[in-house]
């Protein structure tokens, strides 16, 4: 395995992360425990996971795979999207952060996270309260760094100028919808990170598995795919978004290898990416994923990569997740 820092910060991530959205959803809890052992002998460190995801279930099951190998691992977690119908239930203010911070310790059966991210950006609470909040946990031991994810470039740099001039703990990380499928922070996001030392954790590095192969046309969904377990995502299958995947799927023919080691080598290429968190609901696809990390790509094959991509720098995100 690789290792590099998270953007400025000392810490060290695996260049290949877990992402557990499909734990307790599409992946069940023996099947998940499986996949984090897995990952973790294999030399995977970072393990990312939310308050939602999978309604909690998630966290619990991530608690309960690491019993006895919680100091093996980066863990990241996530709070700020609607955890419910109350009106203190969603957001970043620190009511909300303080009780989703203490639940999510009690699922993953810890007394620290490594990474507490903002999971969006919330325009009703002021900056300054949810910034002063994560410091003051940061400065409980209850977090060691904080992270954003699905901010725009402006917001995230007013974020960082708020810490800076107040002395707060500052943002080490951006959670971003990023693939070659969905080039558009390349526009204002990667640079911002880059002059900031910020590192970059793609989420939806093969969007959604578009870019694996395993869709052929847009009427047809895979057993088991996130399309077919979860109808809203095929608002994201589309001649264009599958014609990339078809046009991966030829290069990395040519290359020897997989179409998923492909596009996530691709990423682990990219400007400030620190970690990118590979989804799993099966080994065999962490043994895929694992190639990635080992692949080199010669000029030729990025310069194809990159031309193939090209218009996927324009227009709307492939996901980006906000407050109604």
């Amino acid at each position: 395995m690789k290792y590099r820092y998270l953007g400025g910060s000392g810490l060290e991530v695996s260049a290949l992360g877990l992402g557990t959205n499909a734990f307790g959803k599409r992946a069940d809890q023996d099947t998940s425990i499986k996949i984090i052992h897995y990952a973790l002998d294999n030399g995977i460190n970072f393990v990312d996971t939310a308050n939602i995801y999978a309604g909690s279930e998630s966290e619990r099951i991530i608690g309960q795979a690491l019993a006895g190998r919680r100091h093996e691992v980066v863990l990241a977690t996530k709070a700020g999207l609607p955890k419910g119908q109350g009106p203190n239930a969603r957001g970043s203010s620190r009511a909300h952060l303080q009780q989703e911070l203490e639940d999510s310790l009690r699922r993953l059966n810890t007394d620290y996270i490594d990474l507490y991210q903002i999971h969006t950006f919330d325009p009703k609470t002021p900056l300054d309260e949810t910034l002063r909040t994560l410091d003051d946990m940061v400065s409980s031991g209850k977090v060691r760094y904080i992270g954003a994810s699905n901010y725009a470039a402006w917001e995230f740099m007013k974020a960082l100028g708020i810490s800076e001039r107040k002395g707060f703990a500052g943002y080490v990380s951006m959670q971003v919808s990023y693939s070659l499928a969905d080039r558009t922070p390349e526009q204002e996001l990667v640079p911002l990170c880059i002059d900031q030392g910020v590192g970059i954790i793609p989420y939806f590095p093969l969007a959604g598995g578009i870019l694996s192969g395993k869709y052929g046309r847009a009427a047809e969904a895979p057993e088991g795919s996130r399309a077919e377990t979860d109808p809203s995502f095929n608002r994201f299958i589309n001649d264009r978004t599958l014609e990339l995947g078809r046009s991966v799927s030829k290069l990395a023919a040519e290359c020897g290898c997989t179409p998923s080691a492909l596009s996530l080598a691709w990423l682990m290429n990219r400007p400030a990416v620190s970690t990118v968190i590979g989804g799993a609901t099966r080994i065999a696809q962490m043994e895929d994923n694992l190639q990635s990390v080992h692949l080199q790509l010669d000029s030729e094959v990025i310069g194809e990569l990159d031309r193939i991509s090209d218009s996927f720098r324009y227009g709307k995100p492939f996901a980006f997740y906000r407050l109604s």
